[in-house]
């Protein structure tokens, strides 16, 4: 039987490679977003380590924030975050449990999945934690504002995640999406984000989809059949019954409490 942890690869060193890496931008603007039902400010240690590791390479952390286990929920921060970051970090829900919403809510978002930052993390995965490595979702694309690198919750994938992959690679990776500039939305299959009846003045008319009110329900209304699978449905589900089951049991009120 093969061993594959010990497989080499002959390597001709590419020369465009370098060139792009060298004209790269030294300092990009991260968000760092932990995707969690349970964990604090004090106890997110994979948050807390991508935000330190951020710093600690001369990046502008734009934001640092703890979102729970639910499609809607996610993906209203996503799209508030893809319009003031270059790359975000999510850790958090790229497993097969109920909870594990993520994936589908990051991919709805995807115009061009980077389907190869998935396939390295899962190598690496693979020397530590053998066939257990297929157990994760992780992915990466990008949307039409932001990178997005999807990495499990644990401090150990998401160390492995940017010490192996992401660390050295952020600023080729912004270089190269703005190099030749990007199709526009029409060109890319993508219908664009419709504006909230809550936007107004110049965000309406630019087409920005950050509601100033009902933020929910415009981040529903975008999750379609065809932008999720079930994961997420389960998802929206799950805290939906929790709502009615809490509605249920306080008879003084015809609304629960979140």
């Amino acid at each position: 039987m093969t061993d594959f942890t010990r497989v080499q690869v002959p390597l001709n060193p590419s020369t465009s490679t370098p060139r792009h890496q060298a004209a790269a931008p030294g300092r990009v603007r991260l968000a760092v977003v932990t995707i969690s039902d349970t964990r604090t400010s004090e106890s997110d240690s994979s948050g807390n380590y991508l935000k330190s590791e951020v710093l600690a390479s001369g990046h502008e952390l734009v934001e640092h924030v703890i979102v729970q286990d639910d499609a809607i929920e996610i993906r209203a921060l996503l799209t508030r975050l893809l319009r003031e970051a270059d790359i975000i970090l999510t850790s958090g829900g790229t497993g097969l449990t109920g909870r594990d919403v993520t994936i589908p809510v990051v991919e709805s978002l995807f115009v061009k999945p980077l389907p190869g930052f998935g396939e390295v993390f899962r190598m690496l995965s693979y020397a530590q934690v053998r066939g257990a490595a297929m157990l994760s979702r992780a992915t990466g694309g990008l949307t039409r504002g932001a990178l997005i690198f999807a990495m499990p919750g644990s401090l150990n994938a998401v160390q492995t995640a940017w010490e192996g992959i992401l660390k050295d690679e952020v600023g080729h990776l912004v270089f190269e999406v703005a190099r030749h500039g990007q199709p526009k939305t029409g060109q890319i299959g993508v219908a664009p984000l419709t504006p909230s009846p809550g936007l107004v003045g110049a965000e309406a008319e630019n087409g920005a989809a950050t509601p100033h009110g009902d933020e929910a329900s415009a981040a529903a209304a975008r999750l379609t059949p065809n932008h999720v699978n079930q994961g997420a449905a389960a998802g929206i589900g799950r805290h939906a019954a929790s709502a009615t089951d809490a509605a249920a049991s306080l008879p003084d009120s015809p609304f629960g409490r979140r």
